[in-house]
């Protein structure tokens, strides 16, 4: 792992399409943005962060979240998700995690996210 600092920033953004309703993704019954869309866009935007960062063979996994979906989005809008790193404990990296759409913050929380290898990560999945 190249030197990370607390402060580096990563940002996703996508266009909310039907695809990626609560109605379609099935997390709800309205054709408005999903929880879980907002909660991956923010983890892309995490590894976005971290992407100059890591060495080749190293990888990140979400660890743990802590979102509140405070707002709706409505079909057409573009939602922006910003992750900032807060907070590193060893491996263990905390972010600070918003999401906008064009007129306002829509989610915000914490997420966690851990720096593994790879090839060790994918090795425990044949053991078990």
């Amino acid at each position: 792992m190249l030197t990370l600092k607390t402060g580096i920033k990563g940002q996703a953004q996508v266009k909310v399409v039907e695809e990626n309703t609560a109605k379609i993704m099935k997390s709800g019954t309205l054709p408005v943005f999903a929880t879980p869309a907002m909660v991956a866009l923010m983890e892309e935007a995490s590894c976005i962060a971290l992407k100059d960062y890591l060495e080749e063979g190293e990888g990140t996994v979400g660890i743990k979240l802590d979102i509140s979906h405070i707002a709706p989005t409505a079909l057409d809008d573009v939602v922006i998700a910003i992750a900032t790193l807060d907070k590193i404990e060893g491996r263990k990296l905390t972010f600070i995690v918003e999401a906008k759409d064009t007129h306002k913050v829509i989610g915000k929380g914490i997420h966690e996210r851990f720096i593994i290898n790879n090839e060790k990560f994918m090795n425990k999945l044949q053991k078990n």
